[in-house]
């Protein structure tokens, strides 16, 4: 049984221990056969594989990654990169901002995302030839951080193209649950479902740009569905889901699965490393804004 060595906490909400409010993710064999994959997908809107990628290549990344960031001062002095140990000292943001637009564009990243492994369970999984959408994301998460990405679901950021995506939110690097990875509202695909029915009823009459706006004025802040975690684990009576996250391992997730984050509170002082990437079939409806390179400034 996974354990915790203090309490998750969220944008200032700590999560409730008790076992009808906190549980973990079910690991799931990436060996399974096609059929028993969608059947688990389809049930809990979510899959975490474990080691579904290779954890050298993800650790190799890390180190590159962190090896660049050691200009900025994000690194304390004399630390190996990969272990991405935080300085806790002033960090040059003009610095650390500019190599973050660029990490997006390395072809040692671009390399990671169309890993082969990664290429070809897609190409199963989603029984056609996969399309990875160009706007992908790294988050570096140092310790002590307060703000956390708040509970929403992604089809709020893509609602100009096909609902049939998938997420995969992939920790590089080990991420037990101190370290603030990635926690699930368990059950709410449905939720998610029912709440993006609502909104596209409520914002039918708006016009097209702001109707598929995540800021638009039917959404909370952000496309936000909430920042206190433990009030909508009560609010629909169930659990949010945390794991422990290792180098190798994927989650990956419906566009309308609520997740948001934790605090990283690390004891070793680690920052915490992440990506998280979508595919869909390459036949499939595009949303536009997802075909550029990210950046702190596109607005998404």
């Amino acid at each position: 049984m996974t354990t915790i060595s203090q309490p998750l906490v969220s944008n200032g909400y700590t999560l409730s221990t008790a076992p009808e409010r906190l549980g973990w993710l079910t690991p799931t064999d990436p060996r399974l056969p096609l059929k028993k994959l969608h059947e688990i997908y389809a049930e809990q809107g979510y899959i975490w594989f474990k080691g579904i990628l290779d954890r050298a290549e993800i650790l190799a990344f890390r180190r590159h990654y962190f090896t660049q960031f050691q200009t900025c001062g994000l690194l304390a002095k004399g630390s190996d990169p990969v272990e991405g140990l935080y300085s806790g000292g002033p960090v040059d943001r003009a610095c650390a901002s500019q190599l973050l637009n660029e990490a997006v564009r390395w072809h040692e990243y671009e390399a990671l995302c169309k890993t082969p492994r990664l290429w070809q369970f897609y190409t199963s999984f989603l029984e056609a030839e996969p399309h990875l959408l160009q706007r992908r994301l790294i988050r570096h998460n140092v310790p002590g951080e307060k703000n956390c990405t708040a509970a929403h679901y992604d089809l709020i950021y893509l609602r100009a193209g096909t609902n049939q995506l998938c997420s995969s939110w992939i920790p590089l690097g080990d991420c037990p649950p101190q370290m603030g990875g990635l926690v699930y509202l368990e059950g709410s695909d449905a939720l998610g479902r029912k709440m993006e029915a609502e909104f596209s009823a409520k914002n039918a009459e708006l016009p097209f740009a702001e109707r598929i706006s995540a800021y638009n004025k039917n959404m909370r802040a952000g496309g936000w569905i909430s920042a206190n975690l433990p009030e909508m684990a009560e609010k629909f009576n169930t659990r949010w889901l945390a794991a422990d996250y290792e180098a190798g391992d994927m989650v990956m997730h419906s566009p309308y699965m609520l997740h948001a984050a934790t605090v990283n509170n690390d004891a070793h002082g680690r920052i915490r490393l992440s990506t998280d990437i979508r595919f869909q079939r390459l036949k499939d409806q595009v949303d536009p804004r997802w075909n550029n390179n990210w950046s702190d400034t596109d607005g998404l």
